[in-house]
């Protein structure tokens, strides 16, 4: 199963540069190749945070599998990102 995640950030700034940076260690350390990760610049495009209902960022989304998840902040938390997206079935399902 691959894991789809959307990380709504707003340019280069320390809180959306530690987001991505936690973002890719926590998918290299717990899913292995089985994540496609899209980093969304909403300073780049705007109309996206209306559309895809982005109220806050950094957040991120997990869009597959289904149902939609979000989760604001920079992804310090290990355990809350995982436990907050409903990865951790995902990741025990992943090791067999």
């Amino acid at each position: 199963m691959i894991l789809v995640l959307r990380l709504y950030v707003a340019g280069q700034t320390p809180k959306s540069l530690a987001a991505i940076s936690n973002l890719k260690k926590i998918c290299s350390e717990h899913f292995e190749a089985k994540c496609k990760i899209e980093v969304i610049d909403l300073l780049k495009k705007p109309a996206l945070a209306r559309d895809h209902q982005i109220i806050a960022i950094p957040t991120l989304v997990r869009s597959l599998p289904i149902p939609i998840c979000k989760i604001i902040g920079d992804l310090s938390d290990t355990e809350r990102v995982l436990v907050g997206l409903d990865l951790r079935k995902l990741k025990t399902n992943s090791k067999s």
